[in-house]
């Protein structure tokens, strides 16, 4: 019998109002891993007001930034002791493998909190700006205050660190937060609600509901106590929340879909390049938003690259997500597969030349009902194709072959995302200088995937909205308030009253 998961709102375990339940899948088996509670209108509105209260009360709104930060110091703390618990739940509703959510996704959420602190401690709360000579006296200062509640929408593909990403900021800067997980994995973020309450973060201040997003992310979304939302999701859903946040003019933070570009320069190290354009497409089934998923490369490079990749796919160890020999596991669920093979057809329906891949694998019996998909290489990729220009969200790298330089940046900039992109070279002052004439908000130069806690991440066009991690992340969950105070005592000396009234005419 699979364990039960109910709701989190006001420090308790509840159940939906409604009583209904839904059922998490393993992706790696097809197998029934957890019942969750499944929120309601009700029950997000319930979560709302509770952290409204919270928020209105000052328990935590109120608490000086250095307490504040200190509490993210001991989640992060907290984290790192349940290391094992959080890795093996991620990857039983993800899929994710227990080799990379073990060895760095642990890693990366507390960090993420411990960063978080750090930055917070020096972060200015508070600026007094310079006197000025017009028109007259006065003492201006600068202060940061939190937005309110903030609704937080995560995706499937990474929960546990992108749930990570927008708690360690919003209650880092004093906020009250709703956050709805992705109905495919919401078990680690019921579970980092618990760490919490463990650190002792004032009740009410976090409050997870597990539910559909039509229903219950909408509901946050167009809810007037909500101030502010950060999704990460497709673009299209993405598009959908701008138009429902508008009604009530919240703020609004987009992280959303990619379909990143890498530039291979001739003086590329071709064995770099065979193990870390594979890195950078099929690390976590292909489903990552910045996946360098178009590998734009010399025209006469391309057979003897494709060679090079080709081979080292074949190393690549598919199987069961759980299995630290697993290199790839599954896709997120049999939807996603039935998606990522029909864009495979449309590739091949429009010309494109299957390198490598392209199938379901043969695999154990014990895995028949998991979510699987080989690591799939196209060459001789037009980037008019379909494959091309739209997010797969699977394991399918699309070479494209170039013949100048200006071609490559042409083609890599040909998209209307711009989340990440890079550049394979042994000339780095040169990929550099390419790297910043691509229209991407990350660019990496001979890698993928490096992203930092301490850097800003976020996209340009249609990628999103805003910026995730860094500084930059708190200024996202801070309401920036100008107080000014005059050290004009004397009314006949405050000569700009004279712009309304009559009494300087009359001098």
């Amino acid at each position: 019998m699979s364990q039960f998961y109910p709701l989190f709102i006001g420090g308790k375990k509840v159940p939906a109002r409604s009583d209904e339940t839904f059922e998490v899948i393993n992706p790696s088996n097809g197998k029934v891993c957890a019942t969750v509670a499944k929120a309601g209108v009700e029950d997000a509105n319930e979560a709302i007001r509770v952290a409204r209260e919270t928020f209105e009360s000052g328990i935590w709104s109120r608490v000086p930034p250095g307490e504040r930060a200190k509490m993210l110091f001991k989640i992060a703390n907290r984290i790192a002791k349940r290391a094992q618990e959080l890795a093996s739940l991620e990857t039983t509703q993800s899929g994710g493998t227990l080799r990379r959510t073990m060895g760095s996704d642990v890693l990366q959420l507390a960090q993420q909190f411990t960063v978080t602190g750090q930055i917070l401690n020096s972060f200015p709360m508070r600026e007094e700006l310079p006197s000025i000579g017009w028109p007259g006296p006065s003492v201006n200062v600068i202060e940061r205050e939190p937005v309110g509640v903030c609704g937080l929408i995560t995706p499937w593909n990474f929960p546990m660190i992108l749930a990570g990403w927008k708690l360690a900021p919003a209650i880092a800067m004093g906020n009250a937060v709703v956050i709805k997980p992705a109905s495919y994995t919401p078990l680690t973020t019921l579970l980092l609600a618990e760490i919490f309450q463990e650190c002792g973060l004032p009740d009410g201040v976090v409050n997870v509901v597990a539910g559909p997003g039509a229903l219950v992310g909408e509901a946050i979304v167009t809810h007037a106590e909500v101030d502010k939302i950060s999704f990460t999701g497709s673009t299209a859903v993405g598009r959908r929340i701008m138009q429902l946040a508008s009604h009530t003019v919240k703020r609004v933070t987009l992280e959303l879909g990619g379909k990143s570009p890498a530039i291979v320069l001739r003086d590329a190290d071709p064995d770099l390049v065979s193990e870390g354009a594979l890195f950078a497409t099929f690390l976590h089934s292909g489903q990552i938003c910045e996946s360098g998923t178009r590998l734009i490369v010399p025209r006469e490079m391309q057979d003897n690259l494709v060679e090079r990749l080709v081979a080292k796919a074949s190393t690549i160890t598919i199987g069961n997500a759980m299995e630290l020999t697993t290199g790839m596991g599954p896709v997120i669920s049999k939807a996603q597969q039935n998606t990522v093979l029909n864009y495979i057809q449309s590739g091949l329906k429009e010309g494109a030349i299957l390198a490598y891949g392209g199938n379901i694998p043969v695999l154990p019996a014990a895995l028949a009902g998991g979510s699987y998909i080989q690591p799939t290489i196209f060459k001789n990729v037009d980037n008019s194709m379909k494959i091309a220009q739209e997010e797969i969200f699977g394991p399918v790298l699309c070479i494209i072959p170039y013949d100048t330089e200006e071609d490559a940046i042409r083609i890599a900039n040909d998209t209307i995302y711009g989340l990440a992109a890079g550049v394979w070279s042994k000339d780095v002052v040169k990929a550099q200088n390419i790297g910043r004439r691509l229209r991407a908000g990350t660019v990496w130069i001979n890698d993928w995937h490096m992203l930092r806690p301490d850097a800003p991440f976020g996209g340009y066009k249609q990628s999103g909205l805003g910026r995730e991690s860094g500084y930059q992340v708190l200024f996202e969950y801070s309401q920036t308030k100008h107080l000014h105070t005059s050290m004009v005592p004397d009314v006949n000396q405050r000569t700009w009253y004279q712009l309304l009234f009559d009494s300087w005419a009359a001098k």
